[in-house]
């Protein structure tokens, strides 16, 4: 089977996307994570959780791996120095995607010397249980295929023979300086025309340059537009984005904290609008306008945390009975639907009011922004699962983030509406002063948890509160004094007397908001230092995960996580501007 391409540790992957779903590549030129047709349908490759199905170019030469993508774009070089030459493989889904059909474009190159690759094909539907079947050889040398209810093609590999799994496998040989295209199409209805390499490469090349901003303002352009073009290839056509391309990798081996996070979360959404409005009215910021508006008023204060891509529920979580990822769980589906999150309103709030200073609310929207006002001033005063998705409790986060939403739209009505926003804005925060104030000053979680929260770092940034309140220094100080550990920071401390990093890694997000919270005092120089340290968690594919193991100095939790990256573009523009602003 497919146990010759084990899992590797999360930083040497590589993603490439097309915004319907995405596929993970390992250093051996391993794809071994794709779901088809969309993102939270079932995988037809998921070794990676330890499923079945691998599609692999491996240099058949001792060798040693690097890679790199192709600028403001998720074309992916793998590049692997051999003991006689050098061989790449470029590799790309095509962008932007058809919902129905896959298309992985996949082009040997051998820029010196001799390439001699192994590939493997071996696509098993329903997450490995089902085999490919019906393989058959064209008369002009293409294969086609059927697993499960999908149609398979596969162009450029007329020499490849079936082993007695049912694998496909071909020694490719390419004389130095030349290339040769692999093409990969599977389709849940039947395959239209063959794919054009070079039309295929073409399209997608242009497409990635007119999709990604140049982000010439920001204190890290190339990895400003990494973040973007991340961002934009988890976004599907509907406008949502997933919140990660993976399911069940695990934030902490053997804890049960392993989720599916294939699905579109309102808060991420929000997160990545509000920071690409920092530099202008990217098609990213009209995204999350759409989706958070759709869903606003769809459902009102039965808005769920997240949907799938086309705004249906998130499934009930379910096991497949898979290994899983080493440490991890297999996985399917979400169980925070029944949740409310007060905070998710007040991010809403913030995001239309960036779109509305760039002019980009319609009526839809405007009606919106009234409604998330109705909501949190109905439901303020009620528990809540907040940002962490946790017990039900009156946490502060929630309510400064409504602080700051309330704040930021009142700039955005009339006048007669503005007076009302302000007043539930500062009715909010003196409640929140009231139940939810240390001895020393700063914000504490909720009234119950005398601990603070890196989240909270957050609202004073968006507007909540003046940059010299002494609560918002206090916190700053006490996450720092309290939550961070070597240049990293956690969202708060564990129960009892456990030390940080024992029960969960840093959370990148925290340690960008930190950031943020120095460049809103002005602290600029402290500000770049916690930026630079939190941007070096991940490895050359420049991917973030959720959490940061400071100790292994490991990725931990799914792959790419897309507020992760909201937070780092946004923190990258804010830091080449004037917090004065």
């Amino acid at each position: 089977m497919t146990n010759d391409f084990q899992p590797t540790v999360l930083r040497e992957y590589a993603l490439i996307a097309d915004g319907e779903r995405g596929a993970l590549c390992g250093p051996r030129g391993e794809l071994t994570w794709l779901c088809a047709p969309g993102w939270d349908d079932e995988a037809v490759l998921s070794s990676l959780v330890g499923g079945g199905g691998v599609y692999a170019v491996t240099p058949t030469e001792r060798h040693v791996w690097g890679g790199h993508y192709e600028p403001g774009s998720l074309v992916w070089r793998n590049r692997w120095v051999t003991t006689v030459g050098i061989v790449e493989c470029r590799d790309a889904l095509a962008f932007p995607g058809d919902p129905h059909r896959v298309v992985v474009l996949r082009r040997v190159e051998s820029p010196e010397g001799t390439a001699r690759v192994r590939v493997v094909l071996d696509l098993r539907a329903h997450f490995g249980q089902e085999p490919m079947r019906d393989v058959r050889r064209t008369i002009d040398g293409r294969w086609t295929a059927r697993t499960g209810p999908l149609w398979i093609r596969w162009t450029g590999a007329p020499a490849a023979r079936p082993d007695e799994d049912g694998r496909l496998e071909l020694e490719l040989t390419v004389p130095g300086g030349d290339h040769r295209d692999l093409i990969l199409e599977v389709s849940d209805r039947e395959l239209p025309e063959p794919v054009d390499p070079d039309q295929a490469w073409a399209r997608t090349e242009e497409e990635w340059r007119a999709a990604v901003p140049a982000f010439t303002n920001s204190v890290a352009p190339r990895d400003t537009r990494h973040a973007y073009a991340i961002l934009r290839g988890l976004t599907a056509g509907s406008g949502a984005m997933v919140a990660a391309a993976t399911l069940g990798l695990p934030e902490r081996a053997e804890a049960g904290r392993n989720y599916d996070y294939r699905y579109a979360w309102i808060r991420d959404q929000c997160y990545a609008g509000i920071a690409v409005g920092v530099d202008g009215p990217h098609p990213l910021l009209d995204d999350a306008v759409k989706v958070t508006t759709a869903r606003l008023l769809e459902h009102g204060d039965r808005l769920a945390p997240g949907y799938r891509t086309d705004g249906s529920a998130i499934p009930r979580e379910r096991k497949l009975h898979l290994p899983g990822y080493p440490g991890g769980a297999d996985v399917v589906g979400n169980w925070v639907n029944g949740q409310f999150q007060l905070d998710a309103f007040g991010e809403i709030l913030q995001l239309l009011t960036v779109a509305a200073h760039h002019d980009r609310l319609d009526d839809d929207a405007r009606r919106a922004m009234h409604l998330a006002v109705d909501v949190i001033e109905r439901r303020w005063d009620r528990p809540d699962a907040g940002i962490w998705e946790l017990r039900d409790d009156w946490w502060a986060h929630s309510r400064l983030a409504c602080v700051a939403g309330l704040r930021a739209a009142a700039g955005a009505v009339t006048r007669g509406e503005a007076g009302r926003l302000t007043e539930l804005a500062d009715t909010i925060l003196r409640e929140t002063s009231k139940r939810c104030t240390r001895p020393d000053q700063a914000w504490r979680r909720s009234p119950g948890h005398d601990g603070t929260d890196a989240a909270l770092l957050l609202p004073p940034v968006r507007g909540a509160l003046p940059h010299d309140d002494p609560r918002v220094r206090a916190t700053i100080a006490a996450v720092e004094n309290e939550l961070t550990q070597d240049g990293y920071a956690y969202r708060f401390a564990p129960e009892g007397d456990v030390p940080l990093g024992e029960n969960e890694g840093a959370f990148l997000l925290c340690g960008f908001e930190l950031a943020l919270a120095y460049w809103h005092q002005g602290q600029v120089d402290r500000a770049g230092r916690w930026f630079e340290r939190n941007r070096a968690a991940c490895g050359p594919p420049g991917l973030f995960a959720e959490e940061y193991d400071v100790r292994q100095r490991q990725l931990r939790g799914n792959l790419p996580q897309a507020f992760v990256h909201a937070m780092f573009l946004e923190t990258s523009l804010r830091l080449a501007g004037d917090p004065a602003r």
